[in-house]
Parts: C-alpha cells; sequence; structure tokens
C-alpha cells in the first residue's frame, strides 16, 4: 500500500508502531484490539497514541493473559474504524518501524482498508536490522534486545504502548551504534530498509561502502 518516495527520508524521523490482536492473521478474520506508537523526530519521541480498540467479539483466554487485555476492556473501547481513522491521521506521510513489521504491516494494511484509507510511508523492520546488527544476540526478540542493550525500561511487554517505546528506543540505540562503530552518521531510512535486508556476507561491505561515501 506504500509508495516509493522520491528522496531520502531521515532515518531518526518517524513513526514507530505496534498492535496488539485477536491472533496471527487478519485473513482468518483476526481483528486489532490495541494500537501504540510513537513519533520520533530528528531522534527525539515527541508524540505518542495509544487505544484499545472493539474488534466486534470476544478474545480468547490466551490472548487476554498474553497481552492483559480483557473482553471488559474492549467492551468500553471505541470500534475499530474510529480508531483506525485516527492512527492514519497520526501516521500521516511519516516511514514506519515495527519490531517483527511483517505481522504489524499485515494488520495495519487490513484495517486501514476497510476503511479505504491508504498510507504513503514505507515500512523498515527493527528485528531485521538487529539480526544483522547484532548476530552475537542470544535471540533477537525485543524483551530479548531490549537487555541486550541495557535499555531501560518498566518491565512491561505485550502491551502496543509499551512494545513500541521499546522499538524506539532500540531503533535509536542502533542509530547510535551505526555512527559510532560503522562511521554512518545520519544514515537514511532507505539505507536502513538495505541494511536489514542485505545478506550477512554483503553487509560489510555495504557498511564499509557508506561509511567511504560520507
Amino acid at each position: 500500500m506504500s509508495s516509493p518516495q522520491s528522496r531520502p527520508a531521515r532515518a531518526d524521523t518517524l513513526v514507530v508502531l505496534d498492535f496488539e490482536t485477536t491472533g496471527l492473521s487478519p485473513n482468518q478474520g483476526d481483528r486489532a484490539i490495541e494500537i501504540g506508537a510513537v513519533l520520533i523526530e530528528q531522534g527525539v519521541i515527541t508524540a505518542s497514541y495509544q487505544q484499545l480498540m472493539n474488534p466486534g467479539f470476544s478474545i480468547g483466554n490466551f490472548i487476554e493473559q498474553f497481552t492483559g487485555i480483557s473482553n471488559g476492556m474492549l467492551a468500553c473501547a471505541p470500534n475499530c474504524a474510529q480508531v483506525m481513522a485516527e492512527f492514519a491521521d497520526f501516521i500521516g506521510d511519516h516511514n514506519l518501524v515495527a519490531h517483527n513489521a511483517s505481522f504489524d504491516r499485515r494488520f495495519l494494511d487490513a484495517e486501514l482498508a476497510r476503511l479505504r484509507r491508504n498510507y504513503s510511508g514505507e515500512f523498515c523492520c527493527s528485528m531485521l536490522l538487529a539480526r544483522r546488527l547484532y548476530p552475537q544476540a542470544a535471540n533477537h526478540k525485543l524483551a530479548s534486545l531490549v537487555s541486550f542493550k541495557g535499555l531501560a525500561h518498566d518491565g512491561v511487554f505485550h502491551r502496543a504502548l509499551a512494545d513500541a517505546k521499546m522499538t524506539a528506543e532500540l531503533w535509536l540505540a542502533m542509530l547510535r551504534d551505526l555512527e559510532e562503530l560503522h562511521g554512518l552518521k545520519a544514515p537514511s531510512f532507505q539505507l536502513l530498509q538495505q541494511i536489514s535486508t542485505s545478506t550477512k556476507a554483503a553487509l560489510p561491505r555495504l557498511l564499509r561502502a557508506q561509511a567511504v561515501g560520507r
């Protein structure tokens, strides 16, 4: 649903988002039940958005236990259409980041398609980027990477805004490491997309070429 941008965009100005959902696939009838997002502008978190949303049916016990979101909480929440219309306005024309972005993108696309809304930004996956930058990490789950990088957190995971904030902090840490360890100051969003999809073998040459070019 995204369209290519005409010039390189900043990697430190974008929206980081996270969905909690009723299941794994909108193609199987699953819906979003919470959206959390933060806006990063020039390396600083400047705004946030969080909202539960009522999917129109009851969620299962596993999802309640996994997320801490109950059917009672959702019964009082606005419907998905209202929330996603607001969230589309929050996104604007910014590029987007999510941890395991293919999952969040599927739900974003599905929910906005119901409203006939679109977005112009592109996605980058912080999990794929971390796999390339931190191959020594025990695994690349968000909680593990937060611990690996020693990032401050309140211990809350699997709630949308908390995960979006932690993903944003991880993203900013990766930008710092790219500058300090690889000489890439102010890399473009498109370069981070390249790094995240690069093979392990090609990555050192890509990083050297970009550092030399700067």
